[in-house]
């Protein structure tokens, strides 16, 4: 399994990338194989602040519907819209193509408490 080092994790497997004040956020490759084949992915939470911990949205696979959580307080910005047509690109890319949203970080410090990829191995057990 990969577990990019440049990244960020949370005990509940979202993953987490900064990019300045902002961040990509979507769920880990163990979540995705975990889930199985993702069918719909639904976040309505566009320009919404949601606390850390909080739920965002939801993702859909062929035998469950799983909570995404937020790791890091932050306001929505933008969801990725590839999803919608190819929710699959979760299983397929799920650090590239299948994130699932862009949000303005309330405090970039925040993110430091969370999983390094080390950690988050260590969690899943890989």
């Amino acid at each position: 399994m990969n577990f990019p080092a440049e990244l960020k994790y949370t005990k509940d497997h979202e993953w987490i990338r900064v990019e300045g004040n902002e961040a990509y956020i979507g769920i880990t490759e163990f979540a995705q194989r975990e889930l199985g084949d993702i069918v719909y992915i639904d976040i309505n939470t566009v320009g919404q602040e949601i606390a850390k911990d909080a739920v965002f949205g939801t993702v859909e696979a062929v035998k469950t519907v799983s909570d995404l959580f937020m790791p890091a307080t932050a306001t929505v910005l933008e969801i990725n819209d590839k999803l919608d047509a190819q929710p699959e690109l979760v299983n397929t890319d799920p650090y590239g193509d299948g994130w699932m949203v862009k949000v303005s970080l309330a405090d970039v410090a925040e993110v430091e408490g969370l999983l390094s990829a080390d950690d988050y191995k260590g969690v899943v057990g890989a």
